[in-house]
């Protein structure tokens, strides 16, 4: 292996995890303004009972941008292989 290999193969891993991550935290904030235009608007206790869906989104949204960052350091293309 040669020195240039794995500042090459860094290089190559952090291309890759730029989709996830962007995709991801657009998704978050998307959430994340839902739930202030929820608290914005409706009454009551409702806007907390509907406000919990758009919150549990956006943490498995963050679990999974997580776990696809794990699967690119690692070298796991293919996540579908586990399945």
């Amino acid at each position: 292996m040669r020195p240039g290999d794995e500042a090459e193969r860094a290089r190559l891993h952090r291309r890759k995890m730029v989709a996830p991550v962007v995709i991801s935290a657009l998704m978050i904030l998307y959430y994340l303004v839902y739930f202030g235009v929820l608290l914005a608007i409706v009454p009551g206790a409702w806007k907390f009972l509907l406000g919990v869906l758009p919150l549990a989104l956006a943490a498995v949204m963050l679990k999974t941008c997580v776990e696809r960052i794990r699967e690119i350091r690692k070298g796991e293309e293919d996540d579908l292989s586990h399945y």
